[in-house]
């Protein structure tokens, strides 16, 4: 195992999806799969810690992870962003990193902000939305509860990759693909996977994973390869 992931939670904040942390044991490749949603990531790493600002991924990606790391996680809802920084900037990029100006501080939109711990993230991101440097978009919230929209469909459409950087039926079979996931780790039977999660056939469910996660059901199963961050989730909601 190169990377063990230690602690992750729900948020009961509107703007973040969960909150988890991680260490490294030994350095080696990972691979990062596909995710509809962005994070600020904080990587401590001999001595000096970097805050990030990466994803959304729509293709996996090998990665090489050093030997002795920690990292700290925000992952915000899709939906959620930040103005000042498009969506396009983020998707599939190693991401953004800002400035550090202490031990314990990073620059940000000109200002000093600490940083933050799984404890605090809630009241760090509440700081940043007072501050107008992280917002969520109506249309897109709107869309992902199925209530009709106060624009153009096609309007709809252009407003949800400029926010989010990808389609909205993209969005769906990323978190389709990383639902199989889960279900095929606990241990269900492939064809009940193709059931679940509303596939037409093995092969159906053998594209998409290839696809979105890199790697086949067998693949999984087998459990040799090391994926990033993938907590479980109720359910996937077209079933």
């Amino acid at each position: 195992m190169i990377i063990s992931f230690d602690n992750d939670r729900a948020s009961d904040s509107s703007f973040i999806e969960r909150v988890w942390r991680c260490h490294s044991e030994r350095a080696g490749i990972f691979l990062s799969v596909a995710s509809s949603h962005w994070e600020m990531v904080i990587t401590r790493l001999q001595g000096n810690s970097i805050v990030t600002l990466r994803g959304p991924e729509t293709k996996p990606t090998e990665v090489l992870c050093p030997a002795n790391g920690e990292w700290l996680a925000i992952r915000f809802k899709v939906g959620t962003f930040m103005p000042q920084l498009p969506a396009q900037r983020l998707v599939n990029s190693p991401g953004v990193n800002l400035p550090q100006l202490s031990k314990r501080n990073f620059l940000l939109d000109g200002g000093k902000w600490e940083f933050p711990t799984f404890d605090n993230a809630e009241s760090f991101v509440q700081r940043l939305v007072n501050r107008g440097l992280v917002a969520c978009d109506r249309e897109v919230t709107a869309a992902l509860r199925g209530e009709p929209a106060a624009i153009s469909a096609r309007s709809a459409q252009r407003r949800f990759l400029q926010v989010t950087g990808m389609t909205h039926n993209n969005m769906r079979q990323i978190e389709r693909a990383r639902f199989a996931v889960n279900l095929l780790r606990e241990g269900a039977p492939i064809a009940d996977v193709v059931w679940q999660c509303g596939f037409y056939d093995h092969a159906h469910l053998t594209r998409s994973l290839r696809q979105w996660i890199g790697i086949t059901p067998t693949e999984i199963n087998r459990a040799e390869t090391q994926l990033s961050f993938l907590y479980k989730t109720e359910g996937f909601p077209d079933r």
